[in-house]
């Protein structure tokens, strides 16, 4: 994560549209299950990489990824893909027929010992029930039911071919499209320690387990050249995980954990290849019930992170730039602030993503800001409206830089 030199450099948080032939190949694999992955779906892979890697370039991204294209996807409607991708990458896992979107068992946190309710517990959704509850809402329509495995012995990192097609197919499509930096999403130790758990005691030994298996795919990742982004919405979103609602000294404890489990992972590891995504959840809600950036910004900087990638777009959290007037970035350090959102079918328009990345750059440099989006757009915004964005934001960075560097 170097910092910019000329001009504000674009990127995005990790998931892109999927093609439909990707998406049925993803199906076919699913369905074959241990007769494996074929030749004809790597070949697959392997070009619908090398394009996207090509079409954000020509949407003037600077830093792209492989669209998140190695972490298969059940349909295009899709909030869960980040996070269930990692189930076939990790060895001590048992299958379930619970998916966990739709369970609704009830777990209550007391003060001093904060545990996880379930999806349809959460504050947000019961705040909102009806509208959760309606398929014609827009909130969670159309998404296709997956069930996730639970924890029934040690963890251990089984992915090793797996994240080494993702380098491979990525560093192909660099090379094609004539760039040398991108980016490959991973699953951070909080988040894959959301995963039920019927083998570890404690919730430190489940946490450090999770960091001692993804440190493999964060390091193959690194080993090749590339950043990888530690996909970490449990820093943030899981405050409206927890019923009733903690102390926010019990919270930041909470996530204590989480942040040290994760530097753990990272130990030794080039901080400017590491960048780090905070949100507080992709989904299309009315996210009344999320933790203000302010109260955790001091625990997110404390992961040993290159850059910081965080929502800055949707009306829940565009206010909170404000953050970075009491807040002081490491010296040497970026943030990627979302200046176009996942959570509107609404094109942003380039002056107003420019006046964003503006506002961030009279704080902390610009050559400490790179434009990003606010999450993935992939499973989330329809591909037309995915592309639609992606050329605001290309265009938006562009403005911002001529009014920048005059």
């Amino acid at each position: 994560m170097s910092l910019n030199t000329d001009h504000i450099r674009v990127t995005h948080a990790g998931s892109l549209p999927r093609t439909p032939e990707l998406i049925a190949a993803n199906a076919a694999n699913a369905a074959k299950e241990a007769d494996g992955i074929t030749p004809e779906f790597l070949d697959l892979l392997e070009t619908s990489v090398v394009d996207i890697v090509q079409r954000q370039k020509d949407l003037g991204i600077d830093i792209p990824n492989d669209g998140e294209y190695g972490h298969t996807m059940s349909s295009s409607v899709d909030y869960g893909a980040w996070w269930n991708y990692s189930f076939a990458r990790l060895g001590g896992l048992e299958p379930t027929d619970v998916d966990r979107w739709a369970d609704a068992e009830v777990h209550r946190s007391t003060p001093g010992n904060i545990v996880l309710t379930s999806f349809p517990d959460r504050r947000d959704r019961q705040n909102f029930n009806d509208a959760y509850n309606d398929p014609s809402s827009g909130i969670l329509a159309h998404r296709k039911s997956v069930a996730q495995p639970k924890i029934a012995g040690p963890l251990t990192y089984t992915g090793q071919d797996l994240v080494a097609s993702d380098v491979t197919n990525l560093k192909t499509g660099l090379q094609a499209a004539g760039l040398t930096e991108g980016f490959v999403a991973s699953l951070s130790p909080g988040s894959c320690a959301r995963v039920a758990n019927d083998y570890y005691k404690t919730e430190e030994e489940l946490v450090y387990a999770c960091a001692d298996a993804m440190r493999e795919e964060y390091k193959a990742i690194i080993d090749a050249g590339l950043t990888v982004q530690l996909d970490d919405p449990s820093l943030a979103e899981s405050w409206d995980q927890i019923n009733p609602e903690p102390s926010l000294e019990d919270y930041l404890n909470f996530i204590q954990l989480r942040v040290e489990a994760t530097n753990w992972a990272l130990r030794d590891l080039p901080q400017e290849q590491i960048r780090l995504h905070v949100c507080w959840g992709s989904w299309h809600g009315p996210h009344t019930t999320d933790i203000p950036f302010a109260d955790i910004i001091s625990s997110v900087l404390q992961v040993n992170a290159g850059g910081y990638s965080f929502e800055a777009a949707n009306v829940r959290h565009e206010h909170e730039w404000r953050v970075w007037e009491d807040t002081k970035l490491p010296e040497g350090k970026v943030i990627i602030p979302g200046v176009v959102s996942h959570a509107t079918n609404v094109v942003e328009h380039p002056e107003l993503v420019a006046d964003r990345i503006e506002r961030f750059a009279r704080l902390v440099g610009r050559q400490s800001v790179i434009a990003s989006t606010d999450c993935g757009l992939g499973g989330r915004v329809h591909p037309q409206i995915a592309v639609a964005k992606l050329e605001a934001l290309g265009e938006g960075a562009r403005l911002a830089t001529k009014r920048l560097w005059k």
